[in-house]
């Protein structure tokens, strides 16, 4: 919207905000925050946070309980980037034109690069401080199918994550005329509020990372870097975590 927004557009966009978050990130950052107050009450350092889990005992209702929530990833991006494209603001208008493999690919290593070396310095700071839960690894070798699927959750979080938290809350945030700043500011917080399960520190290095990244975006107008970062840091951490957990002992 060029023109500031009617009384009316104001009223439609806050409400299509508080759906959109409703049933994606922002019912996810209220589950954490109860998780996070759980796990203090009963002693964060000693709890642990499992990696992708065995959501069943058995191997193919697994394989398809997987599959499950990469589908509603992949359809939170999607109704998001659907209700931008009914009000006018298509994909490539958030930053989602045709992957340029050397600016979209190089830049999003850039950007995992830049995130993920510090948030694993962070992660070991707030676990010596006894503010965060321990991770445990990832299940690799227990069947065929395992390490294909963590890498398509991997892009399925940074295609939901990335779409909704930067791409439409931001365009949305800025077509109300928030202050870019504070509107940063509030894509951040939310981002960290959804990881807190993971304790104090995981949050506050994922509000560093929402800084990061909503800026770039801010900044580029590009989406797909974003998508890639977030993809290569999730399947560092899903896949390369789990290979490595055993071998390293500063990483268990």
């Amino acid at each position: 919207m060029s023109e500031p927004p009617t009384d009316a557009q104001r009223r439609a966009l806050r409400i299509e905000i508080a759906v959109v978050l409703a049933v994606t990130f922002g019912l996810s950052g209220y589950t954490a925050l109860l998780r996070l107050i759980e796990a203090v009450l009963l002693g964060l350092s000693g709890q642990t946070v499992a990696l992708n889990p065995r959501r069943s005992p058995f191997s193919l209702i697994d394989l398809g309980l997987n599959l499950a929530g990469l589908f509603q990833l992949l359809a939170w991006g999607g109704l998001a980037l659907y209700l931008l494209w009914r009000a006018g603001d298509s994909p490539a208008r958030i930053g989602l034109a045709r992957f340029r493999w050397r600016a979209d690919f190089l830049g999003g290593v850039g950007l995992a690069l830049a995130i993920g070396l510090p948030g694993l310095a962070l992660y070991q700071l707030a676990r010596i401080l006894g503010v965060n839960a321990s991770v445990e690894p990832a299940e690799l070798n227990d069947t065929w199918w395992r390490i294909p699927v963590l890498l398509l959750l991997s892009f399925g979080n940074g295609w939901a994550e990335e779409v909704v938290v930067v791409g439409f809350l931001l365009t949305r945030l800025r077509q109300l005329q928030v202050n870019p700043w504070v509107a940063l500011a509030l894509s951040s917080l939310l981002r960290g509020v959804y990881h807190l399960y993971q304790g104090f520190g995981a949050g506050l290095g994922n509000v560093a990372m929402g800084l990061v990244f909503g800026y770039a975006w801010q900044r580029t107008g590009r989406l797909w870097p974003l998508i890639v970062a977030h993809t290569l840091i999730d399947a560092v951490a899903f896949v390369g975590y789990s290979l490595l957990a055993g071998r390293l002992t500063w990483l268990q």
